[in-house]
């Protein structure tokens, strides 16, 4: 008997391990190499296993958003629940997990979903409709033109973090986000 059906199955991890190295092979290879058996074999998952959590390389990147919004989900709330000011909770939300480095975890697979987001119809499309929902969930508290240009800035930011523009010194990124901060109080 192979040791395959004596390993402890952990699906999860697997999948997660998947997920890992499509982005890891995306960032250093580009897209266009994130396919089903490089993605296998990188990860040392039979093409099986792999078809298993996904069975294209759409659904993969599916899978990337899906787990990467959730992320992105729960720390958007643990940083709303921290703030007591309720006009503009989520813009600030926003700008403190996309604007600063550190606030926003697994920042390679960010970028690969970005390139795709900026690829893929359907995935764009999915991004959107998570924007809207959570404008929709804070419309009393976040619907003014200053949270507005707020959101628009770190969106731009985010951008050119991942175009690798001139690097804005830890300084003046903190001066930036203040005033940020305070535009969405107003």
């Amino acid at each position: 008997m192979s040791k395959a059906h004596h390993r402890r199955k952990q699906p999860e991890a697997v999948r997660q391990q998947l997920l890992e190295v499509a982005a890891k092979l995306s960032l250093e290879k580009g897209p266009a190499s994130v396919t089903l058996d490089a993605v296998s074999q990188a990860a040392g998952v039979s093409k099986g296993g792999l078809l298993h959590h996904f069975p294209n390389k759409l659904s993969l990147l599916d899978g990337l958003f899906a787990d990467l919004t959730e992320k992105l989900d729960r720390a958007l709330a643990e940083r709303m629940r921290e703030d007591p000011h309720p006009k503009g909770r989520f813009t600030r939300a926003y700008a403190a997990v996309f604007f600063q480095p550190e606030g926003l975890q697994d920042g390679d697979q960010w970028k690969v979903l970005t390139v795709a987001l900026i690829s893929e119809p359907h995935l764009r499309e999915r991004w959107r409709q998570w924007m809207e929902r959570h404008l929709a969930e804070n419309v009393g508290t976040d619907s003014f033109l200053d949270a507005l240009l707020v959101r628009y800035a770190v969106d731009g930011l985010w951008l050119a973090d991942l175009l690798g523009a001139p690097v804005i010194d830890a300084e003046a990124r903190a001066a930036m986000l203040a005033r940020l901060l305070a535009l969405s109080r107003s």
